[in-house]
Order: structure tokens, then sequence, then C-alpha cells
């Protein structure tokens, strides 16, 4: 089990009340993958350096979570298939 640093940009035309439901969703693939989640901290709407799908904001959304490499694999690749997520960041947190 391995600490991991998940950052997404949900599209901001997901209401804000919506978001933690849709984090909470794509997280259930770590806990079924016997991981745990040690922290989600949503900034809310910001700014973007550059346009993404003709979008100049998005949601930012940071997750911490421990898990196996694979669960994060598998959450990764569902992120990035669902429309309401822009982008997706999947950094491994713990030294070698």
């Amino acid at each position: 089990m391995r600490k991991y640093e998940i950052m997404v940009i949900i599209d901001p035309d997901v209401d804000e009340r919506q978001v933690p439901a849709l984090i909470e969703r794509h997280l259930k693939t770590i806990t079924n993958g016997k991981g745990t989640v040690d922290s989600q901290d949503v900034w809310g709407k910001r700014r973007m350096a550059y346009e993404i799908n003709k979008k100049p904001e998005g949601i930012y959304a940071v997750l911490n979570v421990t898990a196996p490499a694979d669960a994060v694999k598998e959450m990764d690749r569902l992120m990035s298939i669902d429309e309401q997520i822009m982008r997706t960041k999947v950094m491994r947190t713990d030294k070698k």
C-alpha cells in the first residue's frame, strides 16, 4: 500500500453542491480495493492558467489516499472516462 495525492479538476458547469457526491462515487473504487481515504480537500472554483475544453475555470479538489497501485490506476481510468471531470493528476507521495 502506498500513499497518493490525486489532483482533480471538475467541470465548472457542475453544481458545487454535487461535487462531494461526485468525488465520493470515484473514491468507492479505492475503498473497494482495500485502500483508505486519508483526506479530501475541495478548493472550489478557480481560474486556470490555460483553458481546458474552452473553459477558463474549474473546480479543484485534492484527495490523499493510501491504496494499492491497481486501485488507484482503476480510479484514474474511471475519472478520465467521466465527462464531468476535466483533468486528473496522480502523484505518489511516499518515499522509496
